[in-house]
């Protein structure tokens, strides 16, 4: 069992019983080799998997990728990331490695919980195979702005692999709103406040800042330690005998570039500079726990480390007083305690910090409410802990001035700003983190689930497919873009694949069916592609209709004179929002905005929409506001009087209709009471039944198509 933050955080999780815990053993296969059974048996135990991994494995995907690229990259050390392609191909192999162990043990309904950035593409891998799964991600490291992202090669496969959950968790709003912007900007995807709309589907992105395990840090710190003094605690007491009004600052973090520690001895000894008056009165406690040595950057830290507390030492001492303690190494618990209970002021100066729970640790063993937090604005704490002496971490002059501040702090306003970090840290501990995120994932359904409309799942499958096998007469419906297809920036790529025609020749083929594609494209396009097919095809939300691979009658003779005053204004707007594009079709107008900036686009497609909806209804025509289109036609066409001319022709006995916006809500509002309608994706519908996307709807059609 590990003493780490995330370990403590999920205990409240993971000792309910009904959990699986899923990771890396600490064993490579090679050092593991011949002890596999004792492993599987060990982990067992503790209700654990353990997913295997090589020697080269994990030089190449934890040392290579995870921490040589996204590490520096999502703390905003552009100079220190490298990207190497073999190492992002195991760092892939390793994310299925993980998704496949979470496949082969879950069971259907189940709640996956997915951490951190080793594991970003693990979320898409486990949706692609297990739709029915609850999937949870949390980013522990800051998430970067979008211009630092965007420097990535593989950041498209990052954004995918995280949006494959339905809850994404950062540790603030900030990495909240960095995350939301980059995918609208990058991935195109349409962002709602704190949801991502997808096709079929939204993911909710939220921050869950996280806490520790306050009692057991508040009462470690009530008495000392029954275990003999260690020589640290040894020391500490002698310097509080030789010392008794010296100070003690405390520094504590893992050695790593991201904490700022050659940034924050500078600026200690800039402070004995600027304040000499406390030379021979404070002391600083430099702990730093190795990290990563193998690594260069990391290697060359250690020895800048170790030369600026070799030249401060030497610069400053006197014959029984040294400025700096410098510890390179672990420390035990009750160690770290004595250290926080004894420090007057704990100096915490990240360049850049997920979270950072030394913080909040310095604050729960203050049990006398004394003692004084410098914290850097960098840390993600720093949203919580506003009572601390906020400062930046490359300035100098603003530490030594928190110093200078810390130490001569009167007791009464240290106790005031204790306590109201210590209230902070106590009401929101790691167990408040871990199921404020665990009643966020399995109460955020994404869907629009209200009695009326329901995920087709097993049951309605096997329901569906029954009626369909028992049926004599069936008519199945399908809109084209968003349904059987999914979209594309530009509408004239999203075309049928192989898969997509075989499946219609497959249907089709069957006795007793008749199969409609009705959709807002122009007959040409519908002809080109389908033409060959016996199909039924309507085109244009319903001008044209051809039956069964017959000749092609035209059912409503709606005007088109009216493009002449709509087509410059959509124009105009096209003119002033780059990306965005008009598509004239023979009765109808859309303004595409996909491939726009999300936010310009928004706005100017809401401007428009003001504009047209004071100039169409004198002409006859409404505004139809689909999935990052606005399209102007005719208020005499629409797919329900279409689907009137159908249903009314045929004695059907089964009727299946799917589509994915506003367009065919027409179309499931004239269908009658018995027939199937499915929505693609959750937005409000008339259907009775949804389904995600359109990869879902294929799905189904393809079991009707197998059904005996």
């Amino acid at each position: 069992p590990s003493v780490g933050g995330l370990a403590t955080g999920l205990k409240s999780v993971h000792s309910s019983g009904d959990s699986l815990w899923i990771g890396w053993s600490g064993l490579t296969t090679e050092e593991a080799a011949g002890f596999d059974k004792q492993l599987t048996d060990a982990a067992s135990r503790f209700r654990c998997v353990a997913v295997n991994l090589s020697e080269k494995q994990l030089c190449d995907y934890y040392f290579g990728f995870s921490n040589k690229s996204l590490w520096p990259l999502f703390h905003y050390f552009l100079e220190y990331t490298t990207y190497d392609l073999n190492q992002w191909g195991t760092y892939k192999d390793v994310n299925r490695l993980f998704a496949d162990a979470v496949i082969q043990h879950a069971a259907e309904g189940d709640t996956v919980w997915v951490h951190d950035y080793q594991l970003l593409l693990v979320p898409r891998m486990i949706r692609d195979a297990r739709p029915d799964l609850k999937i949870g991600f949390f980013l522990h490291i800051p998430f970067p702005a979008f211009e630092i992202i965007r420097t990535c090669p593989w950041r498209d496969e990052i954004l995918c692999g995280i949006l494959g959950a339905d809850l994404v968790g950062f540790h603030t709003y900030d990495y909240v709103q960095h995350f939301l912007n980059t995918v609208r900007r990058i991935y195109g995807a349409e962002v709602l406040f704190n949801e991502v709309l997808l096709q079929g589907r939204s993911v909710k992105v939220d921050s869950f800042p996280m806490g520790i395990d306050f009692d057991k840090f508040w009462e470690a710190a009530a008495a000392p330690t029954r275990r003999k003094p260690s020589d640290l605690q040894k020391r500490i007491g002698e310097h509080r005998e030789l010392y008794p009004k010296g100070k003690l600052i405390l520094s504590i973090d893992r050695l790593d570039y991201t904490k700022g520690i050659p940034q924050r001895l500078e600026a200690f000894a800039h402070f004995l500079e600027s304040y000499p008056e406390y030379i021979g009165k404070v002391r600083l406690v430099l702990l730093a726990v190795p990290s990563r040595e193998d690594v260069p950057q990391y290697k060359r830290l250690k020895r800048i480390t170790d030369e600026l507390v070799g030249r401060i030492n030497g610069r400053f001492s006197t014959i029984d007083w040294t400025p700096v303690w410098y510890f390179y190494r672990s420390m035990p618990f009750d160690d770290l305690i004595a250290l926080y209970s004894t420090a007057d002021v704990a100096l915490i100066t990240p360049l850049r910090d997920g979270m950072n729970l030394v913080a909040k640790e310095y604050v729960a063993t203050r049990r006398n409410r004394d003692g004084v937090l410098i914290l850097s604005e960098m840390a993600g704490a720093a949203n919580e802990l506003s009572q601390a002496l906020v400062i930046n971490p490359n300035n100098a002059d603003d530490i030594a001035q928190a110093l200078a501040q810390a130490l001569e702090m009167p007791l009464e306003e240290q106790e005031l700003r204790m306590k109201a970090m210590q209230r902070r840290v106590s009401r929101y501990t790691v167990d408040r983190w871990a199921n404020d995120f665990m009643t966020a994932l399995t109460s955020e359904n994404g869907t629009m689930e209200n009695g009326t409309c329901r995920r087709i799942g097993k049951e309605t499958e096997q329901s569906l497919v029954k009626g369909f096998e028992n049926a004599t007469n069936r008519l199945i419906i399908l809109d084209y873009d968003g349904t059987l297809v999914g979209f594309k920036d530009n509408p004239a790529d999203a075309v049928p694949d192989e898969e997509l025609m075989q499946l219609l020749q497959k249907l089709h083929a069957r006795k007793d069916i008749e199969v409609a594609i009705i959709s807002g494209r122009g007959k040409d396009f519908l002809e080109k592609w389908f033409g060959k097919m016996p199909l039924t095809l309507i085109s244009d939300h319903g001008v044209w209709m051809r039956r069964n691979g017959k000749s092609w009658e035209q059912l409503e003779d709606p005007r088109a004179d009216w493009k002449e005053q709509i087509y410059p204004i959509m124009e105009n707007f096209s003119d002033r929002t780059p990306g965005t594009h008009i598509e004239e079709k023979q009765y109808s107008l859309a303004w595409h905005y996909r491939r726009a900036e999300d936010a310009l686009a928004l706005t100017r497609a809401r401007e428009l929409k003001i504009l047209l909806s004071t100039m169409v209804p004198d002409l006859g025509l409404s505004v139809l506001d689909g999935n990052k289109v606005v399209e102007v036609k005719s208020q005499m066409v629409d797919k329900g009087r279409a689907v009137n001319r159908l249903t009314l022709d045929g004695q059907f006995d089964f009727v299946f209709a799917a589509g994915d916006d506003h367009t065919d809500e027409k179309m499931f509002a004239q269908l009658p009471e018995p027939a199937y309608t499915v929505k693609i994706g959750t937005a409000e519908t008339l259907a009775r039944h949804y389904v995600r996307d359109h990869k879902a709807l294929r799905n189904l059609i393809g079991m009707f198509a197998a059904a005996d």
